[in-house]
């Protein structure tokens, strides 16, 4: 019996387009602090936070992958409300995504809580390989080496000592691989089925299968994963179909949440 109650749950499980489920971010639960990380594209966060059972004002900590809009602007509204509601909140992640969140909230948010972004509302800037607490957890981010657009993924240190890789949103870079290999837990992006290439087109998206995740898994030997941030039009087989795909090629658990759904660490 494991003796902590560290858990996953997902706001949201589809890609940047996806309009039957939310945008792919989640939050990390531990004794000491919530952790979320990205928030989706708009203020369906709230709602998201809500039906899941999730107090806005236990969010200690909001760790921002990259700037593209399905994952930074929701976190306008996660900080508008740390603002307005007067609780503290530390948002991390790397210098443009930390300026852009600034320099959008003191345009349009009252002045009187644009300025107390640095004071109730910390940044704190990140650069690859940088060691942190968030959430509670020991945490450290590295350059996911994108070629779209600069992406932090991180590794967490569980509170029974198992390790949690987050990969990002793109197809895994091999510079990255002291990160994710012999993880306890990954989590890994999966656009669609490798047999749906065709109709989803992931590759020309720059993004990957479930077949392409199970087989880098496998490779780097680690024991459960996680896959996300897929199409929203096979919802009601994706579970099934994606885990008979994944089984193909890799031998450890594989998990395929809906959003709201809690894994347990």
């Amino acid at each position: 019996m494991k003796d902590n109650n560290d858990h996953i749950t997902m706001l949201g499980t589809g890609n940047a387009l996806a309009t039957r489920c939310y945008n792919t971010c989640f939050t990390l639960h531990g004794a000491r602090g919530v952790l979320l990380v990205d928030a989706g594209g708009g203020n369906g966060i709230l709602t998201q936070l809500e039906k899941a059972g999730i107090r806005r004002e236990d969010i200690t900590d909001l760790f921002v992958t990259h700037a593209h809009t399905d994952h930074l602007l929701g976190c306008i509204w996660i900080m508008r409300m740390a603002l307005q509601f007067r609780y503290p909140l530390r948002v991390w992640s790397h210098k443009k995504v930390l300026d852009l969140l600034t320099s959008i909230c003191r345009q349009i948010l009252p002045q009187k809580e644009a300025e107390d972004i640095g004071n109730l509302v910390t940044m704190h800037c990140l650069d690859d390989g940088d060691r942190f607490e968030a959430g509670g957890f020991p945490m450290q981010c590295f350059d996911i080496h994108s070629t779209k657009e600069r992406q932090f993924g991180f590794a967490a240190l569980l509170t029974d000592g198992a390790r949690l890789c987050c990969l990002g949103d793109e197809p895994f870079s091999p510079q990255c691989r002291q990160y994710a290999e012999s993880a306890d837990w990954l989590m890994s992006e999966a656009f669609c089925l490798y047999e749906d290439r065709d109709r989803f087109q992931p590759y020309e998206k720059h993004h990957s299968t479930v077949l392409d995740a199970a087989r880098l898994a496998e490779e780097l030997r680690v024991r459960n994963l996680i896959l996300y941030h897929t199409e929203d039009q096979t919802l009601d087989t994706r579970r099934a179909r994606y885990m008979i795909e994944a089984k193909t090629a890799f031998s450890g658990q594989v998990f395929v949440p809906y959003d709201l759904e809690s894994i347990n660490l």
